[in-house]
């Protein structure tokens, strides 16, 4: 079986975050399956449109760091019914110039201390991905949302702990690899 190389771009910069401890848990669980690196967004200078097709070094290094993987996982709370902005920027220099995410296999993944699951912002993460900037190719919604309510419940230091919900990401991450390599 081929290895997938995969990039996280994880929307919260908090210290303890449920969306870091879910990459990170994911990025270990699937190592030899699918090898992710965790891209750090935090320090990308706001997007500008006066330097889109010759943008910052920071910039061009993680445009060619996306553009030479196989696909990318978003991580994302849900900050005002929407992404988070340091999410939001980071897809905004991806979309513009050599648009290196048009084609690029995405799982969007989220996890709230909350009800909803991350919902609203993945819906709204899905119309971004599906911009013509973007045009990224995500699994159709429908049982391949991965969404963690309550995730104070399900984390450890260690990572995510919750059996059920362990069973269905791997049954979506499969899905996903399959739909990438396709």
């Amino acid at each position: 079986m081929t290895v997938m190389r995969g990039v996280a771009l994880v929307g919260s910069l908090r210290q303890a975050s449920y969306n870091m401890r879910l990459a990170r848990w994911m990025q270990a669980r699937y190592q030899g399956t699918w090898d992710i690196e965790i891209a750090d967004i935090a320090n990308l200078p706001y997007f500008n449109q006066d330097q889109e097709l010759n943008p910052p070094e920071p910039v061009k290094a993680f445009k060619r760091r996306i553009a030479k993987t196989d696909t990318v996982l978003l991580v994302t709370p849900e900050y005002n019914w929407s992404i988070p902005g340091v999410l939001k920027n980071a897809l905004d220099w991806l979309s513009r110039g050599d648009k290196v995410m048009n084609g690029k296999p995405v799982l969007v993944a989220g996890a709230t201390t909350g009800m909803v699951g991350t919902v609203r912002a993945q819906l709204h993460l899905r119309e971004i991905l599906a911009s013509p900037g973007v045009a990224a190719r995500t699994l159709p919604p429908g049982g391949n949302e991965i969404l963690i309510p309550f995730a104070q419940d399900k984390f450890s230091e260690d990572g995510l702990t919750d059996e059920a919900t362990i069973a269905f990401i791997d049954q979506v991450v499969q899905k996903f690899l399959q739909f990438a390599s396709a």
